[in-house]
């Protein structure tokens, strides 16, 4: 039997942007998942990718304001990206840039596939016609008129320019019906539901234009050639949305035969359309088999402000890290809101939630459990550590992504066992004789409890859930010189 195997992405992230807290969000996502399923069904098994998305006019522009060329600007802000998913510990297999060669050839093949397939009703899947319409360089798309709030683009508060030139366009419209009949039968799935509604509400209005996979050299210097047509680059949405093959060696790579179809593609709410939509028509043009699902989370807030660098609350995740360490920082950001859902994360009460939940919570568990099992059973226990229902419970919900609950629900074991102690007060029963044999049950009791928190930790906090298996593993059990989350200057 074929041993299962696991396909995570997160959205490539724009290189006009430096960082942000956001892109951390999606990007500990999918490193909880990509730990939970190497954990489950080996290394070699998980292939978790993310990366950047480096052409476009807004890199262009960006690269001229700052002096240098396209290339110099995506290779400082890349490697910012790189850094910071190096400083929270995350663990990606590949980190794909689309400036790299490798995925620039693949898309000039992959364009030339398109231009010479055919639709579903027979017509060519390429085609070249004249465009006039409004496009938004903020979100480098071009966008309805009913889309604009008081004239300007809504994410970007930006007048859209008026354009008309010649462009190649993908025959979108002979592929909805497909994609309707396989989003409906969860072939692929849309989660959660609320969005999977709105993209069958955008299929059903029935007034999705095709859409444009080039734009001219005149419009769009940085970008690919397109192959056929030396006057026209590709389109930048077309360009990202094929690293998640290019990236694994489409057509004929080991990895893309292992590892395709995606199995779980991690994206925000703006970019819905793009992946729900636009990136089934072109799978579905080059006979491929479409991810298995589609992970939408929501808007977020700032302290309830929309994030912004204006109001000065973009949170650089870096500055986290450098206070609270990777596995906190993880913690504190995916205990805010539960995915899928819009939300705020409250980010000036992390240092109360720190000391709270981490330093007096689940650190406090650890000293008292050790520091009760080294002096009253001379750091020894009889008991094999095993396995628990919280394991099973907290795996359930991570597959389900309920990853929130699942920490909470982890919360409620550390609470449960600090209070136990309070309870049974083991100092009172240590300085009776008859209590011995009932000493020893009770913290061995606990240390079973406080290893089946770490080991449910594992995918959240790998190295804090590693410290504490280490220590209630070791042949003697000793409380830790230093305390597993120590408190904040």
């Amino acid at each position: 039997m074929k041993k299962e195997n696991k396909y995570i992405t997160t959205p490539i992230y724009y290189v006009n942007d430096h960082p942000h807290i956001g892109h951390a969000y999606t990007t500990i996502i999918a490193d909880v998942l990509a730990r939970y399923y190497r954990d489950k069904l080996g290394d070699e098994n998980v292939y978790f990718l993310t990366g950047t998305d480096e052409h476009g006019l807004k890199i262009a522009e960006s690269a001229k304001e700052k002096g240098i060329n396209p290339q110099e600007f995506t290779d400082i802000i890349s490697a910012e990206f790189e850094e910071s998913w190096k400083n929270l510990n995350i663990s990606n297999n590949n980190f794909i840039r689309t400036s790299s060669e490798k995925h620039k050839r693949i898309v000039g093949d992959v364009l030339l596939k398109l231009k010479n397939s055919k639709t579903p009703n027979a017509n060519d899947v390429i085609y070249e016609a004249d465009y006039e319409g409004l496009y938004c360089v903020g979100c480098e798309k071009f966008i309805n008129e009913s889309e604009l709030v008081d004239g300007c683009c809504p994410d970007h508060n930006r007048k859209p320019e008026k354009l008309k030139e010649k462009n190649w366009f993908f025959n979108l419209k002979d592929f909805l019906p497909i994609i309707k009949e396989k989003i409906e039968s969860n072939e692929l799935e849309i989660y959660p539901k609320t969005r999977k509604n709105e993209v069958l509400g955008l299929i059903d209005k029935q007034d999705l234009p095709d859409f444009s996979i080039s734009r001219s050299v005149k419009s769009v210097p940085w970008g690919i050639d397109l192959p056929w047509d030396d006057k026209q680059k590709c389109y930048v949405w077309v360009d990202a949305l094929l690293n998640y093959i290019t990236a694994i060696d489409y057509p004929g790579g080991e990895n893309f035969k292992k590892f395709w179809p995606a199995d779980i593609q991690l994206i925000a709410l703006d970019i819905l359309k793009f992946h729900a939509i636009f990136w089934p028509a072109i799978l579905i043009a080059l006979d491929l088999p479409l991810p298995k699902r589609l992970a939408i989370h929501g808007f977020f807030t700032i302290d309830g402000k929309k994030m912004s660098k204006t109001l000065g609350n973009v949170v650089n995740p870096n500055d986290l890290v450098d206070k609270y360490g990777a596995d906190a920082t993880k913690y504190l950001i995916l205990s805010q809101f539960g995915f899928g859902s819009e939300s705020d994360i409250n980010v000036s009460e992390f240092s109360a939630k720190y000391k709270a939940d981490l330093v007096n919570g689940l650190g406090n568990l650890v000293n008292r459990v050790t520091n009760m099992v080294q002096n009253y059973l001379n750091g020894k226990i009889d008991i094999k550590l095993k396995e628990s229902d919280l394991v099973k419970d907290v795996s359930e919900k991570i597959e389900n992504l309920n990853f929130r609950e699942a920490l909470l629900k982890i919360w409620e074991s550390i609470k449960y066992l600090n209070s136990l102690i309070d309870e049974k007060k083991p100092w009172e029963l240590a300085k009776i004789e008859n209590e011995k044999e009932n000493l020893k049950n009770i913290l061995q009791d606990l240390v079973l409890g406080l290893y089946n928190i770490a080991i449910s930790l594992k995918s959240f906090m790998p190295v804090k859930s590693n410290e504490i298996v280490k220590i209630l593993m070791s042949e003697k059990i000793v409380k830790p010189e230093t305390p597993i989350f120590p408190r904040l200057n």
